[in-house]
């Protein structure tokens, strides 16, 4: 693999949680080129198998890849989780980054020791989840409140932020939380941080001795360390302009351009979005029906 400076980085998601982080990447590194790659037809990642899980990060990698990508961002707990080693193994030349829980900077900020973690059902049973957490509770004697958000990146992905039912599911997913004492609140889901705006009402009726809330989007974190990596083999890019992002995605194209204006506030004129080339789309044994059409 060759890489130069004028190389994209590409960042890719089950749908489009991870534009949460590729609008970090955007504020850290303002003059690199962005292809972003939303898997909406597969999403949602958390309830799938990890084999399936692996079998589209390959995938997706090897699209990004066609298009002479120089760093890969998986900005995707839950792929990070499941596929992050096999990509590693797989393309070891590529610079590949992954999500990290924000476990450890949440023991850092909870003065109860007691920290709340919204995530999907395949983040919190994974592996690389429970070392870091059994590590940590060791070193730190921090209680880790888990709480599996079974529902909640759909809503996100139909747009429905502060919707009744969103709201609803974010009361009874954060109740736990509240009821134990949780003095700070990591989102374990790139889709979350979306989010953050209805959680912070409900957790201040839930719990009102703690209505300043903690809340840890690690978006940023990773962002810094994609530019420090960058930086140390002299990839970084020196073209002093912006870029349109190219985003692809393997359903709808109209509904990532919503996501790319509504989340993003971005203007038609600052992003682009194509299908992904079908010989990258869905696995053969998968069967989907066709997004565009489905309300």
């Amino acid at each position: 693999m060759k890489f130069t400076l004028d190389s994209p980085v590409g960042v890719f998601d089950s749908g489009v949680g991870g534009l949460s982080v590729l609008q970090h990447i955007r504020q850290t590194l303002p003059f690199e080129r962005l292809l972003y790659v939303a898997d909406s037809a597969f999403a949602p990642y958390g309830e799938k198998t990890e084999t399936a899980i692996i079998e589209r990060c390959l995938a997706i990698t090897d699209f990004l890849l066609s298009r002479h990508i120089k760093a890969l961002v998986v900005a995707c707990n839950t792929a990070t989780a499941a596929a992050i080693r096999v990509l590693r193994a797989t393309y070891p030349e590529l610079m590949i980054i992954g999500m990290e829980p924000g476990l450890k900077p949440a023991t850092q900020l909870s003065k109860k020791k007691i920290v709340g973690v919204l995530a999907t059902e395949r983040t919190l049973s994974s592996q690389k989840f429970c070392h870091l957490r059994n590590q940590l509770q060791q070193e730190t004697q921090t209680q880790f409140i888990e709480q599996a958000c079974n529902g909640l990146a759909e809503q996100i992905e139909k747009g429905e932020l502060q919707s009744d039912a969103t709201r609803a599911l974010l009361h009874r997913y954060l109740s736990p939380l509240a009821t134990a004492g949780a003095d700070v609140i990591v989102l374990g889901c790139t889709h979350y941080p979306f989010v953050k705006s209805a959680i912070e009402p409900i957790w201040g009726k839930l719990s009102p001795e703690h209505n300043n809330i903690e809340i840890l989007d690690t978006g940023r974190a990773v962002s810094l360390y994609l530019r420090e990596r960058l930086l140390q083999t002299k990839l970084i890019s020196t073209a002093q302009k912006n870029h349109v992002v190219q985003a692809y995605t393997s359903a709808c194209p109209e509904h990532l351009a919503r996501a790319l204006t509504q989340l993003l506030q971005l203007k038609n004129e600052e992003f682009s979005v194509s299908a992904i080339p079908q010989d990258y789309c869905l696995p053969a044994r998968y069967s989907f029906p066709n997004p565009c059409t489905m309300e």
